[in-house]
């Protein structure tokens, strides 16, 4: 077991309550910056997937594919987005998982309630989340989001988990 100290696990537990405030807000280009220039936002077809270049995923965006699609979703005649999707996320059982001298692996669980046009819908699951610490502060290297029913059909999923 990985244990962490108080200051360092409020200062991650605000990081990633901040980024889930920054989702739930569309601040796309402030939740951009979150992430180092390589990092990835994955989440994962089918349980248990080992790697997200061999084997399909529900999403698997770099910086360039996140940015596209944000800009998507803020389009003024973007019919999905119209009116456009409100979600609320909601975080607990933040642990580390693991860590060495580039940063962490924080594992926590979600709650996702999304309310589009007329449809509410609710995804849940884990996230693993690894950082680096750069500039004094956080940053996301890997965010991958393992959701509970990742293999069951699902309509167009646009929001960002």
């Amino acid at each position: 077991m990985n244990f962490i100290d108080w200051n360092e696990q409020q200062e991650i537990t605000q990081f990633l309550h901040h980024e889930a405030r920054l989702l739930d807000e569309h601040r796309w280009d402030e939740w951009q910056k979150l992430f180092t220039p390589d990092g990835l936002y994955w989440v994962p077809l089918v349980h248990g997937q080992t790697d997200h270049v061999n084997h399909a995923s529900l999403f698997c965006e770099d910086a360039l594919l996140r940015s596209m699609r944000a800009r998507r979703l803020d389009q003024a005649r973007a019919y999905s987005q119209q009116p456009a999707t409100r979600t609320v996320h909601v975080l607990g059982n933040i642990g580390l998982d693991s860590r060495d001298e580039a940063g962490c692996v924080v594992r926590s669980n979600f709650m996702l309630l999304e309310w589009r046009k007329t449809e509410q819908r609710a995804f849940g699951g884990t996230v693993l989340h690894t950082l680096r610490r750069e500039g004094g502060g956080l940053r996301i290297h890997m965010k991958r989001v393992d959701l509970l029913n990742c293999d069951a059909p699902h309509e167009a999923l646009q929001v960002f988990m």
